[in-house]
C-alpha cells in the first residue's frame, strides 16, 4: 500500500500547527511532514507537539540537517521522543542547505563524511550501544544513552546526487527524495540505492519517501508555475501536479509504480494548510488503490 502524506509548510507560524493536526487526524490522514528549515519553526520540538495533540497520526521529519546539531543531542531527542509516543515519528536527517550552514558557522568542507559518520554513531545510540568513535567530524568519548529506545527507529537520509545516494544505501533505512524529482527520477534513485545497499550486504528494501509540489482549486497549474519559478524549479520538466483530486492521485499511482512507498504531498504557499491536508485524506486517499 502507498503510504500518502501532506507537508505543512513551515512558512505556516508554529502557533497554526495545532489546528493542522486535529484538521489531520480528523480527515484520517496517514502522515504530516515537517521540515527544519532555517530559520523557522523547530523540527523535533514541532514533532514532539504534533505527536501530542494526535494518537493516530505519523508524524515525519524530513530533515533535521546535521551540521546544526550535535549527534549525541539529537539521538537524546529522538529518543525520548520515541519513548513518549511509541514509534509514530518517521526521522529523516540531511546535509542541510549549505548557505544556511555557513549563516551559522556550522558549513563543512566534506557533507558527505559528516553525514556518513553522523548516521553510523546516531544509528549506534538508538539502539543503546556505548559510543567511542574519533571522526574527521563525530568526536564521541564513551558516550551512551541512559534512556534509549525500546526499538531503534528507522534513519532516512534526505539525498539528490549519485554519491548521497550512494551514502544512504550503505548507511540509512531510507531515502527522502525532494520536490524537484521527477517519475524517472525517483526510478532511478531507487536503483542506486538498493545497488549500494546490495554492496554492502544490507538486506530488505529501502524507504523511499518523494514530496511532490502539489497545487488544486482555482488557477492551480498558474500557482503551481509560481511556486516552482519560486524555488528556481520551473524549468525542470516532470515534476510537480496541478489539477482535481483524480489528477494528482494519478500522480501518486506514478510515483508509487516507480519505487516510492511513500509520497507526500507539498502545498504552494498560498495553500491554506487545513484545507489542504483535508482535500489530501479526503479526496485523494480514496482515488489511491491500495
Amino acid at each position: 500500500m502507498t503510504n500518502l502524506g501532506a507537508v505543512l509548510l513551515p512558512q505556516q507560524p508554529p502557533e497554526r500547527l495545532r489546528e493542522v493536526v486535529r484538521a489531520a487526524e480528523g480527515a484520517g490522514l496517514e502522515e504530516l511532514w515537517l521540515w527544519e528549515d532555517c530559520f523557522l519553526a523547530g523540527g523535533i520540538s514541532s514533532a514532539a507537539a504534533a505527536l501530542a495533540w494526535s494518537e493516530r497520526l505519523r508524524v515525519g521529519v524530513g530533515v533535521l540537517p546535521v551540521p546544526l546539531r550535535n549527534v549525541a543531542l539529537t539521538a537524546m531527542e529522538i529518543a525520548a521522543v520515541e519513548r513518549m509516543f511509541g514509534g509514530r515519528a518517521i526521522w529523516g536527517v540531511g546535509h542541510g542547505v549549505q548557505d544556511w550552514m555557513g549563516q551559522v558557522g556550522a558549513r563543512v568542507s566534506s557533507p558527505l563524511t559528516l553525514l556518513g559518520e553522523y548516521l553510523a554513531a546516531l544509528r549506534g545510540l538508538l539502539t543503546g550501544k556505548r559510543i567511542t568513535v574519533q571522526g574527521r567530524y563525530i568526536q564521541l568519548d564513551d558516550v551512551a544513552l541512559d534512556w534509549p529506545p525500546a526499538a531503534a527507529p528507522e534513519l532516512l537520509a534526505a539525498a539528490t546526487g549519485p554519491r548521497t545516494l550512494g551514502l544512504v544505501g550503505e548507511c540509512a533505512d531510507g531515502v527522502v527524495l525532494t520536490s524537484a524529482t521527477s517519475v524517472d527520477g525517483v526510478h532511478e534513485a531507487v536503483e542506486t540505492v538498493r545497488r549500494y545497499r546490495a554492496g554492502v550486504g544490507r538486506m530488505g528494501v529501502p524507504r523511499v519517501v518523494v514530496y511532490v509540489a502539489t497545487a488544486t482549486g482555482p488557477g492551480a497549474a498558474d500557482r503551481l508555475h509560481a511556486d516552482l519559478a519560486r524555488q528556481g524549479r520551473e524549468d525542470l520538466a516532470g515534476i510537480g501536479v496541478a489539477g482535481d483530486a483524480r489528477a494528482i492521485a494519478d500522480a501518486v499511482v506514478r510515483y508509487a509504480e516507480a519505487g516510492a512507498d511513500t509520497v507526500v504531498l507539498q502545498p504552494t504557499e498560498d495553500a491554506d494548510p487545513l484545507d489542504f491536508v483535508r482535500f489530501v485524506a479526503e479526496q485523494v486517499r480514496p482515488l489511491v488503490p491500495a
